[in-house]
């Protein structure tokens, strides 16, 4: 008799988050020196490309830990599941400037970072600074 699973819960790698000093010294090591196509930037983060895939390498200052961010359809509803699986919620979700994050353990206690894009991705200008969110649909800049 063959099981049937649940929908899959992670959708796949939105970015992975890596610390860096300062943002100037980031994009010299990651843009110019590897080649890495800056996609977006921040006062404390950037957005690099990687060829071969969508995910994203995000530079950042706010945070001293390397950091794999989870793409899902729902930030809210992924920590409710995570908690019916066995595991816990370390940062209840909340708002970010893309849609809602939330930070979990899985039953082994490994931390994940869960989010969701329902606010739309981030609508750049064309020297890659961040002005707003396109539509979750479009690609145009929301007011």
């Amino acid at each position: 008799m063959k099981r049937s699973l649940p929908e899959a819960l992670i959708r796949k790698i939105d970015c992975l988050q890596i610390p860096v000093p300062d943002i100037e010294s980031g994009l010299a090591f990651y843009r110019d020196r590897l080649g890495h196509h800056l996609l977006w930037r921040t006062e404390t983060s950037a957005g690099l490309q990687m060829p071969d895939t969508d995910a994203e390498i995000v530079i950042q200052t706010e945070r001293q830990e390397l950091e794999a961010n989870l793409l899902v359809t729902s930030a809210d509803e992924a920590a409710s599941r995570i908690v019916q699986a066995g595991g816990s919620v370390l940062l209840q979700p909340f708002d970010i400037q893309i849609g809602r994050c939330a930070v979990v353990r899985d039953p082994w206690g490994n931390r994940l970072v869960l989010l969701d894009m329902s606010k739309g991705p981030l609508a750049t200008d064309t020297e890659g600074n961040v002005i707003g969110n396109a539509s979750p649909d479009r690609k145009e800049a929301l007011p």
